[in-house]
């Protein structure tokens, strides 16, 4: 009888993989970022709606009281810094902030940008006096200094290198610059600012409207006469005459202040891209939003600015996070099919309530979680959400613990 073959033992199933484990970004630390002297200028930059003017409040009276002497300049319409800081309004001058505490040696002075007072102090510095009060007067340029596609975005340029300028002199003692970008369409509208008022002061329209001053006597009006002739013919037109002569006046009268403009435009984009600045990209909890900080933190990179990290701000906090959305929904049912008493009926509502902010906050995890995937290297702080408006220092405190972590 032959033996019998023992049987071969089945092949170990293999593990289940494991799922990846979410990614931990490294953390800003937002007080040496403000601590360290060699920090000159911050730029709080994104969509609009993200907190910007409250991160940038936030961030100043932060510095302030830890011993910098620090000016934020906001370009926010709904004055929303005034209302913080405990002033009755913001205007075009740094004005100091009182109640802070200044035992550190640091003090705290906010404005808001004034766009067109800003426009007429570069016309006013930059052109002879004569022609200053003609370039003011021009019908045109009331309209073009308050309300031309990125003039507030290249206003908030020129305050800036202002600012800058002034700093360390009795009259600005700040050594700590805080920017709140403008609330627009795209965060990268700041940055593209320069190149767009250069592409408007190099464009056709202009030369052709300068064109013959620039040229000068007869034969410069032979050479240009036809298609100028042409030109105005068809502006005429479609701007009337009036119109029209508005815009040549002001054209010409400009023309000696597009070489300063250009200069210090591109002097303003050379200090945003030194050691010295660090920019934060702040963002919702949202698709859209993390999505323009994405596009902007690209930017960042690509133009090799000094690029500190992200702001995650107004994520979802969580009461009890070991009472998961399930076991509040099952709890919320159990109580609900019972003919209990009205505070069962409450107590199931609010079950569900937590179910559905357990929810929320957990999306708003994962997108962030998305974002530091996609960028790693990038430093984050999420800022918890405060659950009131922040309208005194006391919240603009609360505000900035959080942005250091704490």
């Amino acid at each position: 009888m032959s033996a019998q073959t023992a049987p071969k033992p089945a092949a170990p199933k293999p593990a289940a993989p494991m799922p990846p484990a979410p990614h931990r970004p490294p953390q800003l630390d937002i007080d040496a970022v403000i601590a360290d002297p060699r920090t000159e200028i911050i730029v709080c930059c994104g969509s609009g709606g993200v907190g910007k003017t409250t991160t940038a409040a936030a961030l100043g009276l932060r510095a302030a009281e830890s011993g910098r002497r620090v000016v934020v300049l906001t370009i926010d319409p709904a004055r929303r810094l005034a209302q913080s800081l405990g002033l009755t309004e913001l205007d075009n001058t740094p004005r100091p902030v009182t109640g802070i505490d200044s035992s550190a040696g640091g003090s705290l002075h906010a404005m808001m940008l004034d766009m067109k007072r800003t426009f007429d102090e570069v016309v006013i510095a930059h052109s002879e006096p004569g022609k200053a009060e003609q370039i003011l007067a021009n019908p045109f340029y009331q309209a073009v200094s308050s309300s031309f596609a990125g003039t507030q975005e290249y206003m908030a340029m020129e305050k800036l290198g202002q600012l800058k300028a002034s700093a360390g002199t009795p009259e600005a003692p700040w050594d700590l610059i805080i920017v709140d970008t403008p609330p627009s369409r795209s965060a990268l509208d700041f940055l593209d600012a320069p190149n767009r008022l250069g592409s408007f002061l190099d464009g056709r329209f202009i030369r052709l409207l300068t064109a013959p001053a620039k040229a000068g006597g007869r034969a410069g009006l032979k050479v240009f006469g036809i298609g100028v002739q042409l030109v105005t013919s068809t502006m005429t037109k479609i701007l009337g005459g009036q119109m029209l002569s508005d815009v040549q006046t002001f054209v010409n009268a400009l023309d000696t202040m597009f070489g300063g403009f250009r200069e210090r435009a591109d002097e303003t984009y050379r200090l945003l891209s030194e050691e010295g600045t660090a920019f934060l990209v702040v963002a919702a909890p949202e698709r859209d939003a993390l999505r323009e900080a994405s596009y902007f933190v690209e930017r960042l990179e690509a133009d090799g600015m000094p690029l500190a990290g992200l702001v995650v701000n107004r994520i979802g906090r969580v009461s009890a996070p070991g009472l998961t959305p399930s076991k509040s929904l099952a709890v919320a049912e159990s109580l609900e099919d019972g003919n209990g008493p009205r505070s069962a009926t409450t107590a199931a509502g609010v079950l569900r309530l937590h179910a559905d902010l357990v929810r929320t906050a957990e999306r708003q995890r994962d997108l962030a979680d998305r974002f530091s995937r996609s960028h790693p290297s990038i430093p984050v702080v999420q800022v918890p959400a405060l659950g009131r408006d922040v309208h005194d220092l006391e919240s603009l405190r609360e505000v900035g613990t959080s942005l250091a972590g704490a």
